[in-house]
Protein backbone atom coordinates (compact mmCIF):
# COMPACT_ATOMS: atom_id res chain seq x y z
CA UNK A 1 0.00 0.00 0.00
CA UNK A 2 3.05 2.36 1.10
CA UNK A 3 4.67 1.69 -2.61
CA UNK A 4 0.86 2.40 -4.31
CA UNK A 5 0.80 6.16 -2.54
CA UNK A 6 4.74 6.62 -3.34
CA UNK A 7 3.73 5.58 -7.39
CA UNK A 8 1.22 8.45 -7.22
CA UNK A 9 3.08 11.17 -5.28
CA UNK A 10 5.91 10.58 -7.93
CA UNK A 11 3.48 10.80 -10.86
CA UNK A 12 1.90 13.90 -9.63
CA UNK A 13 5.46 15.14 -8.99
CA UNK A 14 6.05 14.63 -12.59
CA UNK A 15 3.35 16.58 -13.86
CA UNK A 16 4.35 19.79 -11.69
CA UNK A 17 6.24 22.49 -12.81
CA UNK A 18 9.34 23.93 -11.75
CA UNK A 19 7.36 26.97 -9.87
CA UNK A 20 6.20 24.03 -7.35
CA UNK A 21 2.76 23.87 -7.68
CA UNK A 22 2.05 24.54 -11.23
CA UNK A 23 0.42 21.49 -12.94
CA UNK A 24 1.56 21.30 -16.83
CA UNK A 25 -1.25 20.30 -19.08
CA UNK A 26 0.58 20.50 -22.61
CA UNK A 27 4.05 21.43 -23.82
CA UNK A 28 5.23 22.14 -27.65
CA UNK A 29 8.36 20.43 -27.67
CA UNK A 30 8.59 21.16 -31.13
CA UNK A 31 8.45 24.67 -31.04
CA UNK A 32 11.66 24.75 -29.50
CA UNK A 33 13.26 22.96 -32.29
CA UNK A 34 11.42 24.71 -35.24
CA UNK A 35 11.58 28.74 -33.79
CA UNK A 36 14.47 30.64 -31.95
CA UNK A 37 12.42 31.80 -28.81
CA UNK A 38 13.06 35.49 -28.63
CA UNK A 39 10.87 36.47 -25.55
CA UNK A 40 7.97 34.83 -23.79
CA UNK A 41 5.00 35.57 -21.86
CA UNK A 42 2.81 34.40 -19.71
CA UNK A 43 -0.86 35.13 -20.36
CA UNK A 44 -4.70 33.98 -19.44
CA UNK A 45 -7.24 32.08 -21.98
CA UNK A 46 -10.57 32.28 -21.85
CA UNK A 47 -12.46 28.74 -21.54
CA UNK A 48 -16.20 27.56 -21.38
CA UNK A 49 -16.33 24.98 -18.14
CA UNK A 50 -16.56 21.95 -19.98
CA UNK A 51 -12.83 23.02 -21.33
CA UNK A 52 -11.82 23.49 -18.06
CA UNK A 53 -12.75 20.18 -16.85
CA UNK A 54 -11.03 18.69 -20.09
CA UNK A 55 -8.05 20.39 -19.60
CA UNK A 56 -7.63 19.47 -15.61
CA UNK A 57 -7.86 15.48 -17.27
CA UNK A 58 -4.77 16.22 -19.45
CA UNK A 59 -5.83 15.76 -22.89
CA UNK A 60 -4.98 18.95 -24.65
CA UNK A 61 -2.93 19.23 -27.52
CA UNK A 62 -0.83 22.79 -28.51
CA UNK A 63 1.65 20.99 -30.92
CA UNK A 64 0.22 22.89 -33.99
CA UNK A 65 -1.56 25.64 -32.63
CA UNK A 66 -0.12 29.09 -33.23
CA UNK A 67 -1.47 32.59 -31.91
CA UNK A 68 -2.14 36.04 -33.69
CA UNK A 69 -3.59 39.46 -33.57
CA UNK A 70 -7.02 39.94 -34.64
CA UNK A 71 -9.01 43.24 -33.85
CA UNK A 72 -6.65 44.31 -31.08
CA UNK A 73 -7.29 41.24 -29.66
CA UNK A 74 -4.86 38.06 -29.30
CA UNK A 75 -6.03 34.83 -30.49
CA UNK A 76 -4.90 31.29 -29.83
CA UNK A 77 -5.54 28.86 -32.79
CA UNK A 78 -5.67 24.87 -33.76
CA UNK A 79 -5.41 24.35 -29.97
CA UNK A 80 -7.25 20.98 -29.46
CA UNK A 81 -9.26 20.47 -26.24
CA UNK A 82 -11.26 17.66 -26.71
CA UNK A 83 -15.13 17.66 -25.18
CA UNK A 84 -14.53 16.62 -21.58
CA UNK A 85 -16.58 13.12 -21.33
CA UNK A 86 -19.20 14.16 -18.57
CA UNK A 87 -20.48 16.86 -20.23
CA UNK A 88 -23.56 15.82 -21.75
CA UNK A 89 -26.24 18.23 -20.68
CA UNK A 90 -24.46 21.87 -21.05
CA UNK A 91 -23.18 21.18 -24.22
CA UNK A 92 -19.80 20.30 -25.74
CA UNK A 93 -17.65 22.79 -26.97
CA UNK A 94 -16.00 23.14 -30.45
CA UNK A 95 -12.48 21.13 -30.01
CA UNK A 96 -10.74 23.57 -32.40
CA UNK A 97 -12.44 26.77 -31.72
CA UNK A 98 -10.35 29.91 -31.30
CA UNK A 99 -9.82 31.02 -28.28
CA UNK A 100 -8.97 34.26 -26.50
CA UNK A 101 -5.92 35.11 -24.64
CA UNK A 102 -5.36 37.57 -22.01
CA UNK A 103 -2.78 40.11 -21.78
CA UNK A 104 -1.61 43.95 -21.06
CA UNK A 105 -2.91 46.45 -23.82
CA UNK A 106 0.73 47.60 -23.74
CA UNK A 107 2.43 43.86 -24.06
CA UNK A 108 0.00 43.06 -26.90
CA UNK A 109 0.99 46.61 -29.02
CA UNK A 110 4.55 45.67 -28.31
CA UNK A 111 4.16 41.90 -29.56
CA UNK A 112 2.22 43.10 -32.55
CA UNK A 113 4.32 45.92 -33.65
CA UNK A 114 7.44 43.25 -33.74
CA UNK A 115 5.20 40.89 -35.58
CA UNK A 116 4.91 43.58 -38.29
CA UNK A 117 8.46 44.77 -38.46
CA UNK A 118 10.53 41.77 -37.81
CA UNK A 119 8.68 38.61 -39.28
CA UNK A 120 8.21 37.16 -36.50
CA UNK A 121 5.60 34.64 -35.44
CA UNK A 122 3.78 34.04 -31.66
CA UNK A 123 3.69 30.39 -30.84
CA UNK A 124 2.38 28.67 -27.57
CA UNK A 125 4.92 27.19 -25.31
CA UNK A 126 2.98 25.10 -22.38
CA UNK A 127 -0.63 25.32 -21.30
CA UNK A 128 -0.56 24.91 -17.31
CA UNK A 129 -2.72 25.41 -14.12
CA UNK A 130 -1.12 28.23 -12.04
CA UNK A 131 -2.85 29.23 -8.62
CA UNK A 132 -6.03 27.16 -10.15
CA UNK A 133 -6.09 29.14 -13.26
CA UNK A 134 -5.49 28.07 -17.08
CA UNK A 135 -2.18 29.88 -18.61
CA UNK A 136 -0.39 29.69 -21.67
CA UNK A 137 2.94 30.54 -22.03
CA UNK A 138 3.52 32.23 -25.62
CA UNK A 139 6.98 32.88 -26.91
CA UNK A 140 7.62 35.31 -29.98
CA UNK A 141 9.78 33.40 -32.44
CA UNK A 142 11.72 33.36 -35.71
CA UNK A 143 11.25 30.21 -37.96
CA UNK A 144 14.94 28.24 -38.05
CA UNK A 145 16.11 27.12 -41.33
CA UNK A 146 16.63 23.46 -42.01
CA UNK A 147 20.84 24.61 -41.60
CA UNK A 148 20.02 25.82 -38.21
CA UNK A 149 18.05 23.21 -36.37
CA UNK A 150 21.02 21.00 -37.80
CA UNK A 151 23.44 23.68 -36.00
CA UNK A 152 21.61 23.72 -32.71
CA UNK A 153 21.15 19.82 -32.81
CA UNK A 154 25.00 20.08 -32.90
CA UNK A 155 25.64 22.62 -30.05
CA UNK A 156 23.22 20.68 -27.50
CA UNK A 157 24.63 17.55 -28.26
CA UNK A 158 28.07 18.63 -27.85
CA UNK A 159 26.82 20.19 -24.66
CA UNK A 160 25.64 17.43 -23.25
CA UNK A 161 28.68 15.73 -23.93
CA UNK A 162 30.84 17.85 -22.35
CA UNK A 163 28.40 18.02 -18.81
CA UNK A 164 28.69 13.72 -19.14
CA UNK A 165 32.20 13.90 -19.14
CA UNK A 166 32.82 16.64 -16.38
CA UNK A 167 30.13 14.52 -14.22
CA UNK A 168 31.82 11.38 -14.83
CA UNK A 169 35.62 13.06 -14.25
CA UNK A 170 34.00 14.63 -10.93
CA UNK A 171 32.59 10.70 -9.76
CA UNK A 172 36.28 9.54 -10.51
CA UNK A 173 38.65 12.59 -8.65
Amino acid sequence: MVARAKQIQDRRAKKRDDAGNDKVVATNRRARHDFDILETLECGIVLVGSEVKSLREGTAQIAGSYARVDDGELWIFQMHVPPWSYAVGFGSHDPDRKRKLLVHRHELDQWKRKVATQSLTIVPLKLYFKEGRAKVEIGLARGRKQQDQRQALAKRDAERDIARATRHAEKFS
